[in-house]
């Protein structure tokens, strides 16, 4: 994980930036993405999986939880509903029982047989590999859709968890709030090609650097790019103590 040699604490706790110009902020948005990628060489998704199906029910779960927990309830659940007919016939009470720990289960029971009866019903048991049939699916929103897509089917798309909203912000990419229209500005600032590994990155560093309350701005390898630099403490001593590393409780 890179760190940043030239931060001080002699940096004001917000840097001042001059009016930037849209080539200026797509070509500092695409030097951002360099970087991370650099940074996160093996950035990936941290739900297990083995087919469309298994994230598309991972992902459902996922939903107020963390990967971690998720990926220590989905071998049981895996090894019990094999197709999406298994998960439409499931007896709701085992169901839910083998999904508790992840948080508001019985939700999250009702949608994952609603989405596999929509599977058997409309698309003969299987997961489509398209935005606008995923989304109809119950429980199913873009960023569910968009984590399948770029995962299970390698068609670029950007998650907007909160990661990706608080990042895109801080960067000065967006000042939206409404996830779509997050989606829709980033989207035009980084080739698509990328859209599917921009939201690892930006994931990955949400959760190891660039924390929601004190980010970790003196150990940062985008300082000299943030216009949000000094958020968190720029001292690289203190700023390191804030470092996390996965798997994510």
């Amino acid at each position: 994980m890179a760190t940043n040699p030239a931060a001080s604490t002699a940096v004001p706790r917000r840097r001042r930036r001059e009016a930037e110009t849209r080539l200026g902020l797509v070509r500092r948005a695409r030097r951002i993405n360099r970087i991370l990628a650099e940074t996160y060489p093996d950035a990936h998704c941290e739900l297990d999986f083995g087919n469309p199906l298994e994230l598309l029910v991972a992902t459902i779960l996922s939903a107020q939880c963390t990967d971690k927990r998720v990926n220590m309830v989905t071998p049981v659940l895996f090894a019990k509903y094999r197709t999406a007919a298994d998960y439409a016939g499931a007896d709701r009470a085992e169901l839910e029982e083998i999904i508790k720990s992840t948080g508001f289960f019985r939700a999250k029971a009702n949608s994952i047989i609603g989405m596999a009866q929509a599977l058997c019903e409309s698309h003969e048991g299987e997961v489509p590999g398209r935005l606008t049939d995923l989304v109809k699916l119950p429980g199913v929103g873009r960023k569910t859709a968009n984590v399948v897509l770029g995962n299970a089917f390698d068609v670029p798309g950007i998650t907007v968890d909160t990661h990706f909203q608080r990042l895109t912000r801080r960067f000065g990419w967006t000042a939206e709030t409404d996830p779509v229209k997050i989606e829709h500005e980033v989207g035009e600032l980084i080739p698509k090609s990328e859209w599917t590994m921009l939201s690892h990155r930006l994931i990955w560093h949400g959760r190891r650097i660039c924390h929601a309350r004190r980010p970790a701005c003196g150990a940062c390898p985008l300082a000299a790019l943030c216009p949000s630099y000094g958020t968190g403490p720029t001292d690289p001593e203190e700023a390191r103590k804030l470092l996390r590393t996965g798997p994510f409780s």
